[in-house]
């Protein structure tokens, strides 16, 4: 579905069923430089399991308008303004790396919002590195391969997606080569520039689930494991074996995970 928000059209998806409010809420964030589609498995899922999804395209990304916004609080208000514009009280966040930074710090600004959190392959401190961000910044392809290729995990090289017949660095890649230019800069520097995980962390009160790769070597898991220290009575789950883009690489695992 499309919403307006702050002037611009916003692309919902809901899972495949129409959006229904009465319904528990999970609303689903992707990371940067991708869109509503790490979700296809997922959102679906939930749609069809007793709640209204929404998984948003972010403001410049996928099928959503409006130029990218510049930082993670920005990105947070944004979200909520989702939930406004859909006449949804309050809603479970679920959000994967930059995802995982906005749900954390949208609980943290709007805690009557939020019911519950699940926050994937996340970390107290997302760092990019410099030649990432030289890249992005440059809009060199190297940036997308840079991305795909320390984003998932080491079965991705062997060819070992879930999917039959697909390919998930080309799916990635894909989705990263739609960006518009400056977009994945932009997400990139938002993250590298959030220093508010762990103050956010502490003001946590509601159930919250942090699932991550064991491989991950973008947001690794000690660092996932010292963001859940930071949250009362967080619950972790590692997936052995795992890269950074769980949605891909662990499908069903991570769904386990998210519905437990």
């Amino acid at each position: 579905m499309k919403l307006t928000i702050d002037g611009h059209e916003a692309f919902i998806a809901t899972g495949g069923r129409d959006f229904d409010g009465a319904l528990p809420t999970v609303l689903l964030l992707h990371g940067a430089g991708f869109d509503h589609t790490a979700w296809a498995l997922h959102s679906r899922w939930f749609a069809h399991h007793g709640f209204a999804v929404l998984a948003p395209d972010l403001p410049g990304h996928g099928r959503s308008e409006g130029p990218a916004l510049k930082s993670i609080g920005a990105m947070a208000d944004w979200t909520i303004a989702v939930l406004d514009a859909a006449g949804v009280p309050r809603a479970h966040l679920i959000g994967h790396s930059m995802g995982s930074q906005i749900a954390l710090d949208a609980a943290a600004r709007h805690p009557p919002r939020v019911t519950a959190l699940s926050l994937i392959g996340t970390a107290a401190t997302m760092t990019v590195g410099p030649d990432l961000l030289k890249a992005a910044e440059a809009n060199d392809p190297a940036a997308i391969d840079m991305v795909s290729i320390w984003g998932l995990g080491f079965a991705a090289e062997l060819g070992a997606c879930r999917a039959p017949g697909l390919w998930m660095h080309g799916g990635a890649q894909s989705t990263l080569r739609r960006c518009a230019p400056g977009v994945l800069f932009s997400d990139l520097s938002a993250c590298n520039a959030y220093a508010d995980a762990l103050s956010a962390a502490a003001t946590i009160s509601v159930p919250t689930t942090l699932i991550l790769g064991e491989k991950d070597m973008m947001t690794p898991a000690r660092a996932g494991k010292a963001l859940a220290a930071a949250i009362p009575q967080a619950r972790t789950v590692v997936l052995p074996g795992a890269g950074h883009m769980l949605m891909a690489e662990r499908p069903d695992e991570l769904l386990a995970a998210l519905a437990g």
